[in-house]
């Protein structure tokens, strides 16, 4: 099945509430919305990251190649530890929370101009908003595409919502769930399980399986999965029409 490049979903974000804009370097696309223009901080916030990712990248080429943990580094820059430390607690490598670490840790540097938040980067969003928001989850071909949403309330953020595919878009998976959407308290976490348990779902017998394996992580508060016209729900989701 041909995997989706483009993000046409972002066409259907209710941009009533909130100015949103887009900071791109390169394969980093983000869509930063709030209440206020914060479109150069958040370039230069983008910029510094991905300038510490490239560095270490260069110094240690197993962090962008391995698919399984490497040992932790208290060296490295923040979001290189943290991608580390993550990956290590699902067992996956450390750029499967590549996507998700980016959209937090931007986040965090811009968190102190705005009490309104959201930071989408490629289906992985990190978020701290005042009032509740919807959230719709992209699954691809799948006739439950769009049809399955869920309240994130403002009390639980700041929170990182992260989708996973083998059917959309460009990141590797060893399944064949069209969306698996985790929520955590840390985007990176949420990437990187999503990740995990991307690769165990190969067919329906496995999502139930999957969902268990998924809560046992340390830091997961929900996961949902989709793969065709079957779905599994776990954990603290409020799901709406």
């Amino acid at each position: 099945m041909n995997k989706y490049e483009e993000r046409t979903y972002r066409s259907i974000i209710d941009k009533s509430r909130l100015l949103s804009r887009n900071v791109k370097i390169e394969e980093s696309d983000l869509l930063i919305s709030s209440e206020m223009n914060l479109s150069d901080e958040a370039f230069k916030s983008l910029a510094g990251h991905r300038h510490s990712l490239e560095v270490y990248i260069k110094k240690h080429p197993e962090f962008k190649e391995s698919l399984v943990p490497l040992d932790e580094d208290s060296l490295a820059p923040p979001i290189v530890r943290d991608m580390l430390s993550k990956s290590k607690t699902c067992g996956v490598g450390p750029m499967a929370g590549v996507a998700g670490a980016v959209s937090e840790f931007v986040a965090r540097d811009l968190l102190q101009l705005t009490d309104n938040l959201i930071i989408e980067n490629g289906g992985d969003i990190f978020l701290r908003t005042k009032y509740d928001v919807t959230v719709s989850v992209f699954a691809g071909e799948s006739p439950l595409s769009y049809k399955v949403n869920f309240i994130v309330k403002a009390k639980d953020t700041p929170l990182g919502i992260c989708t996973s595919s083998a059917t959309v878009g460009p990141s590797l998976s060893f399944g064949k769930a069209d969306a698996i959407c985790v929520i955590s308290p840390s985007a990176t976490l949420a990437d990187a399980v999503a990740s995990a348990i991307g690769n165990r779902v190969k067919n329906k017998k496995d999502i139930r399986t999957a969902l268990e394996y998924g809560m046992n992580i340390p830091g997961v508060s929900g996961i949902i999965i989709i793969l065709g016209n079957e779905m599994g729900v776990i954990g603290k989701i409020e799901l709406v029409r």
